[in-house]
């Protein structure tokens, strides 16, 4: 059974959302700020959170960063009625891995859960195959129709993590706190260093594209 986490203070929304998660067979628990949350993490396994910004005591922002500088890995869907590309660049920057604009379209969310846990899985089992190409984590080594390379650590944890979460923007700044770690010493440019190489070496490449988003990061295009 997938449990997921509802984070959110208004009452008829949060019940709106609960009620539409456990129709799609999901066990939904509940939280009215990010101070409660935390209290349910202590003691139960939760597989993916649902989580407003705006909420007493502890917003949204600050319980994702918080779960990510402890090493919480699992998807975070932030919903709120902030719409400015600052209030997603953000959320995107604290960590969160998707995000919805209130009035909230419940199948939208429904089908936005699903992608989440999806790839969630995928980064669990350490395989990634994106068309004919194959990504193994264990052995940092991407097979493309029978060809093997093995990519430098950084370059390949890069890699999986667009590929991860295709049309998904990711600032420098998250994909440096996520791959060099928080406490890096390296600036952002070591990020575009890594891209670049990254695209030389999949220049030929048929199945993704890494493209650069003007203000912000980079996200990896499926191509179809």
């Amino acid at each position: 059974m997938v449990n997921i986490l509802v984070v959110e203070d208004d009452k008829n929304l949060q019940k709106l959302m609960i009620a539409v998660l456990k129709q799609r067979g999901y066990h939904v628990l509940n939280a009215k700020d990010g101070l409660e949350a935390l209290e349910i993490l202590d003691t139960t396994h939760i597989d993916l959170i649902i989580s407003d910004i705006m909420m007493p005591n502890m917003d949204g922002y600050t319980l994702t960063e918080a779960l990510r500088k402890s090493n919480y890995n699992l998807p975070i869907l932030m919903v709120t009625a902030k719409e400015t590309l600052e209030d997603k660049k953000k959320g995107f920057l604290v960590g969160t891995d998707d995000y919805m604009v209130k009035p909230i379209d419940m199948d939208e969310m429904v089908l936005r859960v699903a992608a989440l846990l999806r790839r969630s899985r995928i980064i669990n089992e350490s395989r990634l195959v994106v068309g004919e190409i194959e990504l193994d984590y264990n052995t940092l080594t991407v097979n493309n129709k029978g060809n093997s390379i093995v990519l430098p650590k950084k370059e390949f944890h890069l890699l999986f993590k667009l590929l991860s979460y295709p049309k998904q923007i990711f600032t420098r700044q998250q994909l440096m706190d996520e791959i060099w770690g928080m406490e890096a010493e390296t600036d952002e440019r070591t990020v575009d260093v890594h891209i670049k190489r990254l695209r030389e070496k999949f220049s030929d490449c048929n199945e993704f594209e890494i493209v650069t988003v003007r203000g912000l990061g980079y996200k990896a295009e499926i191509k179809t």
